[in-house]
């Protein structure tokens, strides 16, 4: 399943770089918004080349080639961001690791574990972009930066979300880092995109369950279906697939001759999807056995939308 960055990968760039332009800070977020902007290669081109906050570069040092521990910090900082900017994320992550291992007690060499992060994240290497910004959670835990690296985590996670036929242990990985973010960091500008993301990471895994439960209902397996169904219901509940569980559990339990469970999944359908096709098919198939939609109080569903509702 392939995604697009909502986020904008030139927009994470700016919690990675030595300081910020508010002029660059607007062209990024706009080209966010406009998902795309013609002239955002020759933005950054002016950003690498004027950054105030970016260490000094003698003269001379920029393009030497080749480094040791007596390069200057700012002329193997620089020679990454050079890399970065003309899309040699490869290059540009094995510099920020020069800057790490020559200078590893230096303000650069922490924010360079970041730029490594980021570049293996840009260049799609998403296991190695998830031990760089772990070292850096590792290392510095109190950083100021420390929230960016968990939502890059989080990203590299997400971008590799595959289909509901496909295993899914890095939605749920994706799903639990996102929610750290929100969770440990409520108020950083990550943390509005990390709920939204959670959100397609929690309806992706919910859709696993029900395929699952559909194949088993398709073939009679009741408990089993009714298994993948509950968890649903209980897990994800807040999903696009809710409506569709309700009739799946309805169905199920009306099979297996537990009226009251199948009463029950209906009256909790009707009352919170009303109006939809799913609720029509449950309470159709509940009038061919003479029964109508009704909660018994005593089952797990009403309990679990009480516990949801907070009411009773």
């Amino acid at each position: 399943m392939h995604h697009t960055r909502s986020a904008g990968r030139f927009e994470i760039f700016k919690a990675l770089l030595p300081g910020s332009k508010r002029r660059l800070s607007a062209v990024l977020i706009a080209c966010t918004v406009l998902a795309g902007c013609s002239g955002l290669e020759n933005q950054l081109d002016d950003f690498f080349g004027n950054d105030p906050a970016a260490p000094p570069v003698a003269d001379g040092d920029k393009d030497t080639g080749s480094f040791d521990d007596t390069t200057p910090v700012g002329t193997l900082y620089n020679k990454g961001l050079d890399h970065m900017k003309v899309g040699e994320y490869k290059k540009a992550a094995k510099q920020f690791d020069e800057v790490e291992r020559l200078h590893p007690y230096s303000t650069w060499a922490t924010r360079a574990t970041l730029m490594v992060a980021y570049a293996h994240y840009q260049r799609n290497a998403y296991q190695d972009s998830i031990n760089a910004s772990d070292r850096f959670i590792q290392l510095h835990p109190g950083n100021k930066d420390v929230a960016y690296a968990y939502y890059l985590k989080g990203l590299s996670y997400y971008e590799q979300i595959g289909d509901t036929q496909r295993d899914q242990s890095n939605t749920q990985k994706a799903l639990d880092a996102l929610e750290e973010v929100s969770r440990r960091f409520p108020e950083s500008q990550y943390a509005r995109d990390a709920d939204a993301k959670a959100v397609l990471a929690r309806d992706h895994l919910a859709g696993k369950e029900m395929r699952i439960g559909r194949y088993y209902l398709k073939r009679h397996a009741y408990v089993a279906a009714i298994n993948r169904f509950k968890k649903v219901v209980q897990d994800y509940q807040t999903t696009s697939h809710t409506p569709e569980a309700l009739q799946r559990l309805t169905e199920a339990y009306f099979a297996l001759g537990i009226r009251s469970e199948a009463q029950t999944a209906a009256a909790i359908l009707g009352h919170n999807f009303p109006n939809s096709q799913w609720y029509k098919d449950a309470y159709a198939l509940l009038r061919t056995g003479g029964l109508e939609p009704q909660v018994n109080q005593g089952s797990w569903l009403a309990r679990t939308w009480r516990s949801a509702t907070g009411s009773g």
